[in-house]
């Protein structure tokens, strides 16, 4: 069996579905579904048992668990406002702890999400050379939860089974919808063309940097979910460490900003507005993952181009009547 932690969640539920394309329905997912939408997701995805993410460790699923023989580990707190470290010590950090351990004792192989935002302002650069990871400084408290866990990671010096944890750059796609004010600037920017007609930025409050023109590394979820299903297929050791997943190619947010208006046939309108006080000091400006380390296990994976990513979003999903996955 599969065990998905996240499985309701946005990257979650696109891996889900796209492993039930390949055939395997004999997936555990984990997750709180609570009073949030995340429960859209699942539907029409094909899954053994949904076990609640608070019962996961409980006696009476270790018949569940004894027979699962692939982990991915999407399961976390991923808003970046989150403020409470705390929760995200105990949800982010020693959660996966208890799950890396449980894969080490049994051999099982396993994928786990990090996040650029452990980068913080990329003072170190973006690159996943694993020597470097204690030298970032995470601007939040989600991307130092994220940075905690790998560093305990790769203190772990005697493992023995395959793993890999993926620090995913700037993902959209669909089934983000329930991710509310966290959801992709691709989403927002559908909003606001479809009741307004046109689309608010922030401006640059960087003299290297003009209106719109902040750089990220925009990559489509089904690209990642592709990415991780390549390695997990792998099963080999030696490749095991933590990879960036992102295109390797920034780009600003006009360009996405304007590649939703033409999927969405629209003329473009842009207005610029002020960045809140609140997030300045935390804001990044240019993300833009070093892709050489993936490219190396992964050789002939190629990933959407903004344009394309963008399109197939809208088209395929926005402007349907169903906009799930």
């Amino acid at each position: 069996m599969i065990l998905l932690t996240g499985g309701a969640g946005f990257i979650g539920s696109i891996l889900l579905k796209e492993l039930n394309k390949k055939g395997r329905q004999d997936i555990l997912v984990v997750d709180r579904l609570r009073q949030s939408s995340k429960w859209l997701n699942l539907q029409g995805g094909k899954f053994s048992r949904y076990i609640h993410a608070d019962d996961f460790f409980l006696p009476e699923n270790d018949t569940w668990l004894s027979k699962v023989d692939a982990i991915y580990h999407m399961g976390a707190c991923s808003a970046t406002t989150e403020m409470d470290m705390d929760y995200l010590m105990k949800n982010n950090v020693d959660y996966s702890q208890k799950l890396f351990r449980y894969a080490s004792e049994q051999n099982i192989p396993m994928i786990y999400a990090s996040s650029a935002a452990t980068y913080g302002a990329g003072s170190e650069g973006y690159d996943d050379d694993e020597s470097k990871i204690p030298l970032l400084r995470p601007l939040n408290p989600y991307g130092y939860s994220k940075q905690l866990f790998d560093e305990w990671v790769l203190r772990q010096k005697k493992t023995s089974f395959p793993w890999f944890g993926v620090k995913f750059f700037n993902v959209y796609g669909p089934n983000e919808y329930h991710k509310l004010t966290m959801h992709s600037v691709v989403h927002k920017a559908f909003e606001e063309i479809r009741d307004h007609g046109k689309v608010k930025l922030f401006k640059s409050h960087r003299p290297d940097f003009k209106d719109g023109m902040q750089l990220r590394d925009f990559v489509y979820v089904k690209d990642v979910v592709a990415a991780m299903i390549a390695l997990m297929d792998l099963r080999d050791l030696k490749t095991s460490g933590i990879y960036n997943l992102g295109t390797g190619k920034a780009r600003s947010f006009n360009d996405l900003t304007l590649a939703t208006f033409k999927a969405m046939g629209k003329n473009p309108q842009i207005e610029y507005v002020d960045m809140p006080m609140t997030i300045r000091n935390q804001y990044q400006y240019f993300t833009e993952a070093k892709m050489t380390k993936l490219s190396k296990v992964l050789p002939g994976f190629k990933f959407s181009s903004l344009e394309e990513g963008v399109t197939d979003y809208v088209k395929n999903y926005l402007l349907k009547e169903n906009i799930f996955h």
